[in-house]
């Protein structure tokens, strides 16, 4: 996203929801939030940092943790990083599982491009992959957001998704 001008704000329809930046570097915090969103989407790359990985990147400059929540209780995040050329980049969005369809994606994605432009972004990157819930490009295009770059990556995965925990996706 180029411009400001090109959000198209997505709003929440969930009564007691808020959006709330987490102003103390805390890798226990985003680790869950990485391992509870991304655990159906294979995201493993940060499952193996130590928590001294963890600190080091969210006590970048300029790093930013923000969480969605409703009644207060954890929902959503995104992390937002400065980038090279002045780019606002949203490292990780995304919503817990249970969370998902209530109409508030769209408003914390509007929260994480209106965050990067009022700290001073020259554009708004993000990247999502073939993986990541079929909902999110709909949503990233749905806020004025357009493919710029496709690339075919190849990687090894797991057979499985790693889940919220071993054996969550174990019916009970």
């Amino acid at each position: 996203m180029r411009s400001l001008s090109e959000l198209r704000p997505g709003s929440s329809r969930q009564p007691g929801f808020q959006m709330v930046q987490v102003t103390e570097p805390c890798p226990e915090l985003n680790r869950f939030f990485y391992a509870s969103v991304g655990g159906d989407h294979f995201w493993i790359d940060r499952l193996t940092w130590s928590h001294a990985q963890w600190l080091q990147m969210l006590a970048a400059p300029g790093y930013e943790t923000w969480m969605g929540t409703i009644h207060g209780v954890p929902a959503g995040f995104f992390e937002l990083a400065p980038g090279p050329d002045g780019a606002g980049n949203i490292q990780y969005f995304g919503l817990l599982k249970q969370y998902a369809g209530r109409g508030i994606g769209g408003a914390m994605l509007t929260a994480a491009v209106r965050r990067a432009w009022q700290i001073g972004a020259q554009l708004v990157a993000l990247n999502t992959c073939t993986l990541d819930s079929p909902v999110a490009l709909v949503n990233y295009k749905a806020r004025g957001f357009v493919v710029v770059r496709e690339q075919l990556e190849t990687a090894e995965l797991p057979d499985a998704s790693p889940g919220l925990w071993p054996g969550s996706h174990t019916p009970v």
